[in-house]
């Protein structure tokens, strides 16, 4: 049988970065129907919500935060470095500008989970 055949574009970093953005952007368009159901428990429903609220100390849950915030983070620098990309002049340190990106997520989640912890 033959190799499995990846196109050569796939392999490329910047290729990575670019489905981490588009995935992390999924994942918060995911999330935002949950938001707004629990936005619309607080204002109409004092009960739901506590019934929310006591759910949302489970483990699991507070281990779920920290992955929206990883989400959140990732596409807000990816977001930031396709915008360099756009507006300010090319540069051959693309892929140095997406590993920042990915790399500052991560410090801001593992920042974030510290102070949850």
């Amino acid at each position: 049988m033959g190799k499995l055949l990846i196109k050569p574009h796939r392999q490329h970093p910047l290729w990575l970065a670019f489905i981490l953005h588009r995935l992390s952007g999924l994942g918060l368009a995911i999330f935002l129907p949950v938001h707004f159901y629990v936005l619309g428990l607080a204002l109409n429903d004092q009960a739901g919500l506590d019934r929310f609220l006591h759910w949302s100390d489970n483990p699991l849950v507070r281990f779920a935060e920290f992955g929206l915030v990883f989400l959140l983070a990732v596409h807000f620098f990816g977001g930031l470095r396709l915008l360099a990309l756009e507006f300010l002049p090319w540069s051959p340190r693309q892929k140095t500008y997406a590993a920042l990106a990915v790399a500052t997520s991560f410090f801001v989640t593992c920042a974030f989970w510290l102070n949850a912890v």
